[in-house]
């Protein structure tokens, strides 16, 4: 559990701060006029603030799961970082706050 965590730190981290935009799903394959659509600097900050709290629920989980002396509870607090955080994820990337102004609008 702490290595998913880890994981969604350094995926979070470098898309956010080092501009791998291209670990984005979807982004990498559009093409260039295709990309101009999107304000990508605040998708990459929405990814890498939905990645930290995801991180941030792994993490209390395991120590809960640990403290508690219950494995289910890290299992259960996975679960839920992945149940509610990609699909709020995916929704709101999706959403206009995330285009730009196109000279059709």
């Amino acid at each position: 559990m702490i290595i998913t965590a880890l994981i969604l730190v350094v995926c979070a981290i470098l898309i956010k701060t080092f501009k791998f935009y291209n670990l984005i799903a979807g982004y990498n394959t559009m093409p260039e006029e295709e990309k101009a659509n999107f304000n990508i600097e605040k998708i990459a900050a929405l990814f890498a603030n939905v990645m930290y709290v995801m991180a941030a629920i792994i993490v209390v989980g395991y120590g809960l799961s640990k403290w508690l002396d219950n494995e289910q509870i890290g299992f259960y607090a996975t679960m839920l970082a992945v149940v509610i955080g990609l699909p709020y994820l995916l929704i709101k990337a999706n959403s206009r706050a995330y285009k730009n102004k196109s000279k059709n609008d």
